[in-house]
């Protein structure tokens, strides 16, 4: 019988433990013979030379091992908040995860970011209290912030002993034990008839049978969440979660003979500069020399796969369904491109944007192009750090999420590609938005088009959020079916000259949240009638000409600048109350009436970005170090008096000869 396969995601805030955690995982599991030190950079996850300078995990990665007949890929993701977006493309692949929290601090700001994706993406999850053997560990009153903070369907699996000193343990708790039946029966009989039909009529009488399976059905539907104790550093507790992720985790098979499904979740490069990308397989089977679609209708052969078996990867040659492998000769591969059969460009999953830029300045004017293809390679690996370049200039910015991952960024350039550079100031990154309708045509011929082509836009305001529609509302007669093949051909390259030409907006600003329609398409013919005689229309008309129309329909939609917010939770205490609004009230923020909780105090918050890092730098001063921020994304509002202008990085369509020139000197006039 085939193994079967568990894709397990190992999450925490950092320094809680995650990565001893993982390494603990492989050595009870015989996968490596020796413990790693995050300290002494030796674990098998921590594999960057950075991240065992930092000490912390900047790229997610993969190890493997077997518990009975379940073959676990598990993937060690950051913890640091700046590199949540690496945390949210792993949590795509996953069938279960482990959320790693410390016996002394708790639950923190990044445990309940983490904890809000997984229970929105429905992944089924195990609470691990780490570090029990740490001076001031505790468990009740870690329990008691779950419950607060996370989540109140929980279950302790057991109870630990001797916290706060080396021979701190975790015993498993049977099924006779009165609490664990007690708090079980309490638990489960939310979302089980059967389990609250049993114990209305006598509690002491539900079967632990019952209560067990019932708790293996309601992890793996995400409804409930076990809770155990232990310390990765000794030990303790380790063997009791391995019992709980192969017992409450639902593994899977999946079908090896069915159509090629998986998705890539990270890119690397090899030691030869060779791209490489992770897949986890969802059905079929893929073999070396295969040749694979992926990504938007893109093709190329498989050279080589290394499947994760036991501990690293390893050669082989093929990979089926359930697996994660590493695959090579897929040049164009990106992160979220869907392979096989059923591949459809990118992944489903949207992420939180990054709401800062700076621009990243070479130590050495000479270095710039270096510059430039060591960033690119970086993108490959976070695709959200858009490289933007500014030729006129001589620029190159990044997006950031921030202060932590530009240092990353340029420590990574110092060590990998022996680059030195600086950072100019942080700024934060706006967008813009239609304000209303606009329409805009050039006619084949007329004095203001240069361009072999007619073409007609319209753009329209579109909800928050739902980015960029293009629609072709045109005669499918007029299209130059003999350039794009097919009127859909037709229809995502000039899709793709759209959202091109809205990457920089009437101030700068990456321009979302609209329809674009095309209303008119004409093409010229040398045999044509006088309207459309003339040279044939090449696809660079069609290319070229799109900016043109679509920044003068935009012109007269107008547009306004929008600065991104976040939906914030501020813990306090009680006593800091007043301080603490009025800094609020200074920043802008849109305060709910706080809620008390004996001597601590919640204020859920709307304020810019921008602000809410100032409020985070101030709130340990007001709050005696005692306050603590949870803050996430929630969109974009529009700025309030002037409205902020980015310098464009090419040339601006509604200048004409300005436009002209820039395509001049590009295309070389063609």
């Amino acid at each position: 019988m085939a193994q079967k396969e568990l894709n397990l995601g190992i999450l925490a805030h950092v320094d809680a433990g995650k990565t001893t955690l993982t390494e603990r995982l492989l050595y009870e599991a015989g996968a490596i013979d020796e413990l790693g030190s995050v300290d002494a950079g030796t674990t098998q996850t921590d594999s960057l030379t950075l991240e065992q300078q930092r000490g912390i995990t900047i790229r997610s990665a993969v190890a493997s091992f077997s518990l009975d007949d379940v073959h676990v890929n598990l993937i060690d993701t950051p913890g640091h908040p700046d590199f949540i977006a690496e945390v949210e493309r792993v949590l795509s692949v996953l069938d279960g995860a482990v959320l790693v929290m410390s016996a002394v601090e708790g639950v923190q700001p990044q445990t309940r970011i983490l904890m809000r994706a997984l229970q929105r993406l429905r992944i089924p999850t195990l609470l691990f209290v780490n570090k029990i053997d740490r001076p001031g560990a505790g468990d009740e009153h870690v329990l008691q912030a779950i419950s607060d903070r996370l989540t109140t369907a929980f279950v302790p699996m057991g109870s630990a002993h001797d916290l706060g000193t080396r021979a701190a343990d975790f015993s498993l708790s049977s099924g006779e034990d009165p609490a664990l039946r007690g708090r079980l029966a309490e638990v489960l009989a939310e979302r089980d008839e059967r389990i609250l039909a049993a114990y209305v009529e006598d509690e002491s009488d539900v079967s632990y049978r019952l209560l067990r399976d019932a708790l293996a059905v309601q992890t793996r539907r995400t409804f409930v969440h076990p809770v155990f104790f232990g310390s990765a550093v000794t030990g303790a507790g380790v063997e009791s979660l391995m019992t709980g992720i192969t017992d409450l985790l639902r593994a899977t098979s999946g079908d090896p003979d069915g159509p090629i499904s998986g998705t890539v979740f990270k890119i690397e490069r090899g030691a030869s500069g060779e791209k490489i990308g992770y897949v986890r397989m969802f059905s079929g089977t893929i073999h070396i020399r295969e040749r694979l679609r992926f990504g938007h209708g893109l093709e190329d052969k498989v050279t080589a796969i290394s499947v994760f078996e036991q501990g690293p990867a390893v050669q082989r040659p093929a990979v089926s369904a359930g697996a994660v492998a590493k695959l090579w000769g897929l040049s164009e591969i990106q992160i979220g491109d869907r392979i096989g059969e059923t591949g459809t460009g990118g992944s489903d999953h949207h992420f939180a944007p990054p709401t800062l830029e700076s621009v990243v300045v070479a130590g050495k004017p000479d270095d710039r192009v270096r510059l430039r293809l060591a960033l690119g390679q970086l993108a490959e690996q976070d695709p959200l750090i858009n490289v933007r370049q500014d030729d006129t200039r001589r620029e190159l910015s990044v997006s950031l999420y921030g202060e932590v991952q530009k240092e990353v960024i340029q420590a990574t350039l110092a060590s990998e590609y022996g680059l030195d550079v600086t950072f100019r100031e942080t700024t934060p990154i706006y967008i813009e938005r239609p304000i209303a309708t606009g329409e805009a045509l050039e006619m084949l011929h007329a004095e203001s088009n240069p361009f072999l082509g007619t073409i007609g836009l319209r753009v329209d305001p579109a909800p928050d959020g739902s980015g960029i529609d293009f629609r072709l509302q045109v005669d499918t007669r007029t299209i130059p079916l003999y350039l794009y093949k097919t009127v859909e051909g037709f229809s995502e390259r000039m899709d793709q000259y759209v959202r091109q030409t809205l990457r920089e907006g009437l101030f700068g600003w990456q321009v979302t949240d609209c329809v674009v329609t095309m209303t008119k398409c004409i093409y010229s013919v040398p045999d044509g009638p006088p309207s459309r005689r003339g040279p044939l229309s090449t696809a660079a008309d069609f290319r070229k000409l799109t900016p043109l129309v679509l920044m003068q329909a935009l012109t007269r939609a107008r547009t306004v600048v929008c600065e991104p917010i976040v939906l914030a939770r501020v813990e306090i205490p009680a006593g800091t109350i007043g301080a603490v609004m009025a800094t609020m009230a200074r920043l802008g923020a849109a305060v709910e009436t706080p809620s008390l909780r004996g001597k601590l105090a919640t204020i859920e918050i709307v304020l810019p970005a921008v602000q809410a890092d100032d409020l985070q730098r101030q709130l340990p001063g007001l709050t005696g170090g005692e306050g603590v921020l949870d803050s996430s994304f929630a969109g974009y509002q529009p700025v309030s008096g002037d409205q902020p202008i980015r310098r464009r990085t090419t040339a601006n369509p509604l200048n004409l000869d300005e436009y002209m020139m820039h395509l001049a000197r590009r295309f070389g006039g063609h």
